[in-house]
């Protein structure tokens, strides 16, 4: 029988959640760098594949509580094109562990009306991941939840790279003018086309750096880095990342002041269309 998330949930974690969401906006889109399976199998005398296995633990714990709490948008880093360059064991392993993430989890993904995509460059993904993973894709394409995107064989530098390539050969054809480019148009060249930016980039295992994940979408994104190393993240983790973000005053470039008076004005408009909306109905 397939897990309904919401079902399993204890009644104290229910009430933590609810304590979250009645505590402000929650981020729309959260963002994840999973770093610290190799110290955590380290530390224990393991081989670094424990880590890795530990951590799909984390995985399945923190995309059941994301979907939990309505959060519309989850994308971790789950494996970079710099990781091409690790021990060829570790690799196979790594696509080993992906490859069996997606054959065990799909079905309970799927129920849970979780959306599954993928960015990175996949053609570089062993063949029979790539058929797993187009599958799941498709599966799930329908769903209306959480997405869960997987950032694979994914390099920031080579998303932005790439977007100016396309954009270029739109400007030779003549479909596209420079002047034309703005912040907004050149999101449309990206592979996170489809989403909004992150609101939160959380970083685990203390490190304090982005590590060429999502460097045009994380502009104005919140950091959170806790000393956690990923096999050891939990939800009471994600909770606590939580409750820092809904401390914090997003101000996008603008004063605190400006946000003040932004929100004033914003009440004032509010109200002005309350009375003529009254008047109408009239």
């Amino acid at each position: 029988m397939i897990n309904q998330w919401k079902d399993g949930q204890s009644p104290e974690d229910k009430d933590i959640q609810a304590t979250l969401l009645e505590g402000g906006a929650l981020p729309r889109h959260i963002a994840i760098i999973m770093d610290g399976n190799g110290r955590w199998a380290m530390d224990r005398n393991l081989p670094r594949a424990a880590g890795h296995q530990q951590g799909i633990e984390s995985v399945r714990d923190i995309v059941k509580a994301s979907s939990q709490l309505g959060i519309g948008f989850l994308t971790v880093y789950a494996f970079s094109m710099e990781n091409w360059k690790r021990p060829r064991v570790e690799v196979q392993i790594l696509m080993s562990l992906l490859k069996t993430y997606l054959l065990q989890e799909i079905d309970e993904l799927h129920a849970n009306n979780v959306r599954l995509q993928a960015i990175g460059k996949l053609n570089a993904l062993p063949k029979n991941v790539q058929t797993i993973l187009n599958e799941s894709i498709e599966k799930t394409a329908g769903n209306t939840g959480l997405t869960l995107t997987l950032a694979l064989s994914y390099s920031g530098r080579w998303d932005i790279v790439r977007a100016v390539q396309m954009i270029a050969l739109d400007i030779r054809r003549g479909t596209l003018s420079p002047e034309d480019i703005t912040d907004e148009h050149f999101s449309e060249y990206l592979l996170t086309k489809n989403m909004p930016d992150p609101d939160l980039m959380i970083r685990t295992s203390g490190e304090m750096r982005l590590s060429n994940f999502l460097l045009w979408e994380s502009a104005y994104s919140e950091m959170y880095i806790t000393e956690r190393l990923w096999p050891d993240f939990r939800r009471e983790d994600l909770y606590s990342a939580l409750r820092d973000y809904l401390n914090r005053e997003r101000r996008f470039g603008k004063t605190s002041q400006q946000l003040r008076e932004s929100d004033e004005k914003e009440q004032q408009q509010g109200s002005i269309r309350r009375i003529i909306s009254s008047f109408s109905s009239r």
